[in-house]
């Protein structure tokens, strides 16, 4: 099988190539680069260096023919989705569309598509299903919703399968510090620098935290089923940010204690998603906890020459 993955030089996309490539599939990405990284690319993949939303992909999809394509490849920023929604749409919506029109012009069997919790807003009960209200409460969330109606359209159109993944707090090796809502990597960055945490609000907001290699797991598991369904990708559980403090700081042996803000406008102050469905369609369950997933992560950061060792 022949497998494109857009986004594939980035955080959670090069997770997935990697596991393809070593199951044996055929292997393309597509990455501007702009958050992806070069290195995040693995060598058994044909790598192009390409906009979704610009022609130039249409001729990628041409070349190379893929049975599928996962598309990872986004505007991720929440914050700059509220500062540039014109540039948040282009790249969420417009590409998607292009990368649609181009899936069936060129006879792509199923799209895969990277959802996020973000598309249900505020929760109105927990843990949030996927027959929850969504109510998006930024152009960001409304973007990623927006795919998912194009998606059923081209597949009653014109035949092409997909299955919507909607993620919770994906967390791991690879994961960009700099940006918005990777409170993990922003934790493990500070600490590893020696430097004290922030943390918005009393810190008992809960998240639902989720490794990344289990949701890669859940990317290969949607090629063979899940088609036209819409799974929550989550551990089903939630974990506050001063008990994820906690948890780090005692993995980093860090005496710092928490710098605590004022809450910000418009956080969601609990989240957790139900993910009984994807056991169900998809046969996956995540197999890390959180402590777990966390060890993998503080070993890829001090692998990479950052300046504390993980404590036994």
């Amino acid at each position: 099988m022949k497998v494109m993955v857009t986004g594939g030089g980035g955080f959670i996309g090069s997770h997935v190539v990697d596991m393809l490539v070593a199951a044996g599939y055929r292997v393309s990405v597509v990455d501007d680069l702009s958050t992806g990284r070069f290195e995040n690319i693995n060598p058994g993949a044909n790598f192009y260096r390409v906009k979704i939303e610009d022609d130039d992909f249409g001729r990628v999809v041409e070349r190379e023919r893929p049975d599928v394509v996962i598309h990872h490849a986004a505007q991720v920023d929440v914050v700059r989705s509220l500062q540039e929604p014109l540039q948040d749409a282009r790249i969420n919506v417009l590409g998607a569309v292009n990368l649609l029109e181009n899936c069936w012009r060129y006879r792509v069997g199923k799209v895969i598509y990277a959802s996020s919790a973000a598309v249900y807003g505020d929760p109105v009960y927990l843990p949030v299903d996927e027959a929850h209200p969504v109510v998006p409460q930024s152009p960001y969330g409304v973007s990623k919703y927006t795919v998912e109606h194009y998606l059923r359209v081209y597949q009653e159109l014109y035949g092409v399968r997909f299955t919507v993944l909607r993620y919770a707090n994906v967390f791991g090796p690879r994961q960009n510090a700099d940006g918005e809502g990777g409170v993990v990597a922003i934790f493990i960055d500070r600490l590893l620098k020696d430097k004290r945490v922030k943390i918005f609000g009393d810190g008992r907001q809960t998240r639902d935290f989720v490794y990344v290699g289990d949701v890669a797991c859940a990317n290969l598991a949607a090629l063979e089923r899940g088609d036209s369904e819409v799974l929550n990708i989550s551990t089903g559980a939630s974990l506050s940010v001063i008990d994820l403090f906690q948890l780090l700081k005692g993995l980093t042996g860090s005496s710092l204690e928490p710098e605590y803000c004022p809450p910000r406008p418009g956080d969601i102050l609990h989240s957790c998603l139900a993910n009984e469905r994807a056991r169900e369609v998809l046969g996956w369950s995540p197999r890390s906890t959180v402590e777990e997933g966390l060890r993998r992560t503080l070993d890829y950061y001090y692998n990479h020459n950052l300046t504390l060792r993980v404590s036994n």
